[in-house]
């Protein structure tokens, strides 16, 4: 799987979790260059408290377009800083 936005790569792997029709991709496949960690955050009941990274390309950035769990509930432990993406990322094979 790839994530890509604005024409870069942003993560690329054969490992992703699926959860809630979302691919996870380990922390190890993200192409760091592209992201920087913002304060905001989120909460799902089951998952717990998401953290947000901002992505920026080419002097082009999407906002809290990739989020992850640094310390997910025990149900969702299998996903621990995976990282997600929405916001016009393309996830595709």
């Amino acid at each position: 799987m790839k994530a890509v936005w604005n024409g870069k790569v942003l993560a690329e792997s054969d490992q992703t979790i699926i959860i809630e029709n979302n691919h996870y991709f380990p922390p190890d496949s993200i192409n760091e260059e592209f992201f920087n960690k913002t304060s905001h955050q989120t909460v799902c009941p089951w998952k717990g408290t998401a953290s947000y990274y901002s992505l920026e390309v080419d002097g082009k950035e999407n906002q809290n377009a990739a989020w992850y769990y640094p310390n997910p509930k025990d149900a969702a432990s299998e996903i621990k800083d995976h990282v997600a993406f929405w916001k016009g990322v393309e996830v595709s094979e």
